[in-house]
């Protein structure tokens, strides 16, 4: 059992939770993920490894109620314990010999994007940071991101808080302007990443992108995190959870990773009713 040290709410739908798991935490490194169930009935869902603290053995995740899992984590307060808590699992991301980097987040992909930019700073890398949200209401972790930004850009789709716009606007300003980075490095919807990739491609740099959002069972035995890659004109099949989660994102083939990561929407919405269903006829 692992006990919930603290808890805030982020915005209306994300939530972030220190837990008290000193294994983990002792071995964590930016970029890896865990596994959790919040009870013995529970499924298995992977969460990134938002931050952590050695000394203190916690670990810090962040998550955003979506379906059924999250709704009961929600629900969880300090004091609190979750049932399961495994990791760290996954491939750190790689961060040495960068000196200069653009990490590109969006909504809460931001929850995994933050603790790279952490590990640059404190590696002395000059850190160029590109947040965006669909509005004003949904803006988490700024305050975090400009502690380790040499430079802070945030958007929103609508223009209700900074920049309007999505996230490769100022991106590609600055890769038109001339700006050169050792590394691009994209986190959040697949979408949003397949479009900072393809606006970063003319350049050459290197851009990285997370494959969190396909992640399922974390082991590589669902097979649901399958992920296509185009390597050197051949067809490479990989796991997101075992061989990543990051990966070059020239090689991803984004179409294939969107169309099945869409299959089973219809299935989490009506659990997540069904969920929710349940904790209000309680409050009665």
């Amino acid at each position: 059992m692992y006990k919930i040290v603290s808890k805030k709410r982020l915005n209306p739908t994300v939530t972030m939770m220190d837990v008290e798991a000193p294994f983990v935490a002792r071995k964590a490194e930016a970029g890896q993920f865990i596994i959790l169930r919040v009870d013995s009935e529970g499924e298995r869902i992977p969460l990134t490894v938002a931050g952590f603290d050695r000394k203190r053995g916690t670990v810090k995740i962040i998550f955003q109620t979506v379906g059924a899992t999250t709704e009961k984590l929600s629900h969880l307060e300090e004091g609190e314990y979750i049932h399961d808590f495994a990791g760290p699992l996954g491939m750190p991301t790689e961060v040495d010999g960068l000196k200069k980097v653009c990490i590109v987040g969006g909504g809460v992909g931001c929850a995994i994007a933050l603790p790279i930019a952490q590990k640059l700073h404190a590696l002395g890398c000059e850190v160029t940071s590109i947040i965006g949200f669909r509005t004003k209401d949904l803006v988490i972790l700024e305050d975090e991101f400009r502690t380790v930004s040499d430079r802070l850009v945030v958007m929103t789709d609508d223009g209700s808080y900074e920049r309007e716009g999505n996230v490769c606007v100022p991106l590609v300003e600055m890769l038109d302007g001339g700006e050169h980075f050792d590394k691009v490095i994209a986190i959040g919807p697949l979408v949003m990443m397949k479009f900072v990739v393809a606006a970063t491609k003319p350049t050459g740099i290197p851009c990285d992108v997370s494959m969190n959002p396909i992640m399922i069972d974390g082991t590589g035995m669902c097979g649901g995190c399958r992920l296509t890659l185009n390597v050197d004109s051949k067809r490479v099949t990989k796991f997101a959870c075992v061989d990543g989660p990051d990966f070059n994102g020239y090689e991803v083939d984004f179409d294939e990773a969107m169309s099945r990561a869409s299959m089973y929407k219809d299935f989490e919405r009506h659990k997540h009713e069904e969920t929710c269903n349940l904790y209000k006829k309680e409050v009665k």
